[in-house]
């Protein structure tokens, strides 16, 4: 019985539909906060339970019968920690096989600011005493070309990571990720650095735009102040202007890089090109 956590989320969506290609159904549990959300994952066969990560009792009833857990991380910065703890504990009262989490790319030496979080999770994780493997997952490519659009509107690309080389996949390609370990019947790694085969700078994204559009877009680097400032114009919230302005400032200095090619071995194939998710996007 595996158990994926957060499965209404993108991420959790796709682990899902990627482990019904080796798994029964009936062997997949979505624990999600809102049932009501998971009526298309309940019509595919797949058991759906409610779990909230603030709400201990909920965790255990989602957890009943559980071999493995998929821990996929909570998206409230800042409470993050002490929800992961509930679900641990409870995994750990269930006496699962195998805890799985879905960290970020080295994560014991991280400088983006999103790390620290993750790092004491995964500290948790390690003094729970069960088997564990830990997922840090590089940046998604939709990251940034899922803005494409606005910035192909305005005739210039912005961010903040100047030079720095970014090692993305796509969003799928993390599930299909997880998916493998989970459904492994032989014991599994501890630890997975998981990034993209294609490193590319921003320079080299607004190229590859231009490329296929035909159109110039030129990337401007901005300092992180300036790109905060930016998207607070835009209307995202403080925190999450923080947060994306700090990862591009630490891509810069190559937080979000990584050559070891980990990701494209697991699943068995090379991760997305540059020119094939540009594609995508537009």
């Amino acid at each position: 019985m595996i158990i994926v956590t957060g499965a209404t989320g993108q991420l959790g969506r796709l682990v899902i539909a990627s482990l019904l290609k080796t798994t029964p159904a009936a062997q997949i549990v979505a624990a999600v906060r809102d049932v009501a959300k998971a009526a298309d994952l309940a019509a595919l066969g797949v058991q759906v339970r409610r779990a909230d990560y603030t709400d201990p009792a909920s965790l255990d009833a989602a957890f009943q019968g559980a071999t493995k857990v998929l821990l996929i991380s909570s998206n409230q910065l800042g409470a993050r920690v002490a929800q992961h703890r509930n679900v641990i504990d409870a995994a750990v009262r269930a006496k699962v096989a195998l805890l799985a989490y879905t960290s970020v790319l080295h994560a014991d030496r991280s400088t983006l600011g999103l790390a620290g979080e993750h790092r004491e999770t995964e500290a948790a994780v390690r003094a729970s005493g069960l088997a564990y493997s830990l997922l840090r997952n590089g940046w998604y490519v939709e990251n940034y070309t899922g803005t494409l659009g606005g910035a192909v509107a305005h005739g210039a690309l912005a961010g903040g990571a100047g030079e720095g080389r970014i090692a993305a996949a796509a969003r799928a390609e993390y599930a299909e990720a997880a998916a493998v370990v989970l459904a492994s019947a032989a014991p599994v790694e501890q630890i997975y650095e998981l990034a993209g085969d294609t490193r590319f700078t921003l320079a080299e994204l607004a190229a590859e735009v231009a490329r296929q559009t035909g159109k110039p877009l030129p990337f401007h680097n901005l300092s992180q102040p300036e790109y905060r400032e930016m998207l607070l114009g835009l209307g995202l919230p403080a925190p999450l202007a923080e947060l994306i302005a700090d990862s591009d400032a630490q891509a810069a200095k190559g937080a979000l890089d990584d050559s070891s090619g980990t990701l494209g071995k697991l699943i068995g194939h090379p991760t997305i090109s540059l020119a094939d998710a540009v594609k995508a996007a537009l």
